[in-house]
């Protein structure tokens, strides 16, 4: 017997919050399809055949790499979606997880799944410059 899946009911704006997020999580997937696609793809190999020029082989490989560090990046804001998934049910959704401050709405639109506020995303990315 098939497991019945329930989407928890939303209202208002965790409603709005809830679409957002799982538009973002089929535009995820849709990205991490292709990225799968084009990082597994060998048909430009096989037309070349036997004679391969080293620049092409290396052009080709540096081409599968980027696509699986895309899938791999792809896979990270899916987690990200999941976990802002959770915190949307347990009503901590849009609270910065830094300052606790609330996320604005603009930030949350553009990036739903966002665990900082503007202020400490830019206080975390002075920090990684050094």
């Amino acid at each position: 017997m098939k497991k019945k899946t329930t989407v928890p009911k939303y209202e208002g704006k965790d409603l709005e919050y809830y679409n957002d997020l799982i538009a973002a999580a089929e535009k995820v997937r849709k990205q991490m399809d292709y990225h799968a696609s084009e990082a597994l793809d060998c048909s430009n190999a096989d037309k070349r055949g036997v004679t391969t020029h080293m620049a092409d082989v290396s052009s080709d490989n540096s081409r599968h790499e980027m696509q699986i560090r895309m899938l791999s990046e792809d896979g990270d804001v899916l987690t990200l979606i999941d976990e802002a998934l959770k915190r949307l049910e347990q009503g901590e959704y849009g609270k910065c997880q830094e300052c606790g401050e609330r996320i604005p709405d603009g930030r949350l639109k553009v990036r739903p799944y966002a665990i900082f506020c503007v202020k400490c995303k830019s206080k975390h990315e002075e920090m990684m410059r050094g």
